[in-house]
């Protein structure tokens, strides 16, 4: 697993993934996971039976988002602070760890 995103020819805001295989797999199984609350849901399972499987699809989230994250500080802020163009890819950054807390 890579510890950067880079850049991708054309659109600057396009990156390519180091770990995209990883990060679609665990995508794919909290879709399993959210289709599994679903039917729950439908099949009138306990309450805190479906609120721990809720619990547990947005933890699993959380940690693609955080390894997302990880990625763009490592890769695109860091070669930001490099190039000397830092402050707007920090504004960037602060404004991302705010949605995503």
């Amino acid at each position: 697993m890579g510890d950067c995103c880079h850049e991708s020819a054309g659109d600057d805001r396009s990156v390519v993934q180091p770990d995209k295989d990883a990060l679609l797999k665990r995508l794919s199984r909290i879709e399993g996971q959210v289709r599994g609350i679903g039917g729950m849901i439908d099949a009138d399972r306990y309450c805190v039976d479906v609120l721990t499987q809720i619990a547990a699809a947005k933890s699993a989230l959380d940690a693609v988002a955080m390894q997302l994250l990880e990625n763009h500080v490592k890769g695109c802020v860091a070669r930001a602070i490099v190039d000397g163009d830092a402050e707007a890819r920090i504004d960037e950054l602060i404004d991302v760890v705010r949605k995503i807390r």
